[in-house]
C-alpha cells in the first residue's frame, strides 16, 4: 500500500510539473455540522479552456451514516470540558478509518480503481470553530478543529489526500468558512444573471455572485442556523427522531409571533461582514433555552418545530435584506443542503424571498444534486491544493491574502 501511495503522489507531482493533466479523477468527502454521516463524491475534472471554468461530471455519491455511537461521541465533543486529548486523538483516528472506508466505497461505485485517482479531499468533522481574534501575549489567536486524520486516509488508500483546510486562510486573519464559495465562482458564476446560493446544513450560509463578476467581487456569509436547530429541538421533543423528516412536524404547527421576534433579536444577524458561526452558539445550550422557553410560555411541540423553522427561513432572508440587497439585486437563490429537502422551510423561505423577485429553486430543480454539491467541492478545493495553487476568496473570509488550503498526506 505504502509503494502503491508513493507512486500515485509522484505520478500526479510529476503531471503537475509539466501541466495539470487535462482529465483527472478526484473524491470529495464532507461531514457537516449536522453531523448525519460522510458524503463522499467521485469526480471527474476537464480544464476549460485558456484557463477558463473547469468541467466537472460526477460519476458517484454515497452518504454513510455514522454508526449511533460514532455520533454519540462527536456529540460529546462538541463540548470543550470532555473532549480531552484522548478522546480527540482516538476519533480523530477512527474517522479517519471510516472516510477511507466511505472514499473506497464511493470510487468502486464510480467504476474507477483508486490508482486513478488523482487526490482525496476530506473537510473532516468539525467539533470546535472560533473564527473571532483571541488575544493573547501580542497575538492574534484564531483556531479552528476538524478531525478525521490524513494520512490514515492516505495510507488506507493510497491516493494523497488534502485534509485541514480552514487553518491556512486563518493563519492570514480570515475566518476559516466559508470554503465552498471558491468552488462556487468556478462552477456557477453567469454573465447576465447575479445569482445566492443557500446552503442549508446545520448552519446556514449563502455565496453571492454578481453578473460578470470578478473573483474579489464575490462574497460570503453564514446566515445563522440551518438545520441545527430543527434537528435540536425534534431530537429532544420525538424520541427516535433526530430531524423533522419532509418538514412535517413543522407543518402542523403554528408560528409563535412573540418567539419568533425574540430570537431575531439575537446580535449575530446584525453583526457585519465576514462573519461565520456554528455550534458554538446555536448548539445543545441554545436548544435548552428554547425548551424552557415552551415550557414556560405554553408552547406545543409543533409550535416549537414550526417556529424554529421560521427562523432558518426569516434569517436567510433577513441576510439578502441586510446585506445583499443595498448592493445586489438577485435574480435567484439556489438551495442545497439537507435543509432543501424540507418543503415545509422551502415553502417559508419562498415567503420572505419572492415578493422581492428572487426566485428560489433547489439543486435539483436544475438538475444538480443537494446532497453531493458540498462533496464536490472539497474534492475540487482538494484539486488545486495538491497542484499548489490558491483555493481560496480572501474577500469573503476577511483573510488578508488568498492561501492554498489543505494540508497534504501522502
Amino acid at each position: 500500500m505504502n509503494e502503491n501511495r508513493n507512486k500515485s503522489g509522484k505520478r500526479y507531482h510529476d503531471k503537475a510539473a509539466q501541466d495539470i493533466r487535462d482529465i483527472r479523477y478526484a473524491v470529495g468527502l464532507m461531514s457537516g455540522t449536522s453531523v448525519d454521516g460522510i458524503d463522499a463524491a467521485v469526480i471527474e475534472i476537464r480544464e476549460g479552456e485558456e484557463g477558463g471554468q473547469p468541467r466537472i461530471r460526477q460519476l458517484a455519491f454515497e452518504n454513510t451514516p455514522y454508526p449511533a455511537d460514532v455520533r454519540e461521541e462527536i456529540f460529546a465533543l462538541f463540548d470543550p470540558a470532555i473532549a480531552t486529548v484522548d478522546r480527540v486523538g482516538r476519533l480523530n483516528v477512527l474517522l479517519g478509518e471510516l472516510y477511507a472506508e466511505a472514499a473506497l466505497s464511493a470510487i468502486l461505485q464510480s467504476g474507477l480503481k483508486p490508482e486513478e485517482v488523482a487526490v482525496i479531499g476530506s473537510h473532516g468533522q468539525t467539533i470546535y470553530h472560533a473564527p473571532d481574534p483571541y488575544l493573547s501575549k501580542g497575538y492574534d489567536l484564531r483556531y479552528t478543529v476538524q478531525i478525521g486524520e490524513g494520512a490514515v486516509i492516505a495510507a488506507r488508500t493510497g491516493i494523497p489526500c488534502v485534509s485541514d483546510f480552514r487553518v491556512a486562510d486563518m493563519a492570514w486573519g480570515g475566518q476559516g468558512a466559508p470554503l465552498v464559495p471558491f468552488t462556487e465562482y468556478l462552477l456557477y458564476k453567469e454573465s447576465d444573471r447575479t445569482l445566492l446560493l443557500q446552503n442549508i446544513g446545520g448552519i446556514g450560509n449563502v455565496t453571492v455572485l454578481p453578473a460578470a463578476s470578478a473573483p474579489e467581487e464575490v462574497y460570503a456569509f453564514d446566515t445563522g442556523p440551518g438545520n441545527m436547530l430543527i434537528d435540536g429541538v425534534v431530537s429532544r421533543l420525538f424520541p427516535g427522531l433526530s430531524m423533522d423528516i419532509g418538514g412535517k412536524i413543522a407543518s402542523e404547527g403554528r408560528v409563535d409571533p412573540e418567539l419568533l421576534s425574540l430570537l431575531s433579536g439575537e446580535s449575530y444577524y446584525t453583526q457585519p461582514l465576514p462573519k461565520s458561526t456554528g455550534r458554538e452558539l446555536f448548539g445543545a445550550a441554545y436548544v435548552d433555552r428554547l425548551l424552557a422557553y415552551r415550557e414556560e410560555h405554553g408552547l406545543s411541540e409543533r409550535d416549537l418545530v414550526a417556529t424554529v423553522t421560521r427562523l432558518t427561513a426569516w434569517s436567510i432572508g433577513e441576510g439578502y435584506r441586510r446585506f445583499i440587497m443595498p448592493k445586489h439585486t438577485a435574480n435567484a437563490m439556489i438551495v442545497g443542503g439537507g435543509g432543501s429537502y424540507n418543503p415545509t422551510l422551502i415553502g417559508m423561505l419562498k415567503d420572505e424571498l419572492e415578493p422581492l423577485g428572487v426566485q428560489v429553486l433547489t439543486h435539483e430543480d436544475i438538475g444538480l444534486s443537494s446532497d453531493a454539491k458540498e462533496a464536490v467541492a472539497i474534492a475540487l478545493l482538494a484539486d488545486y491544493a495538491i497542484a499548489g495553487k490558491p483555493n481560496s476568496l480572501p474577500g469573503v473570509t476577511g483573510a488578508r491574502q488568498a492561501a492554498v488550503l489543505g494540508k497534504i498526506s501522502y
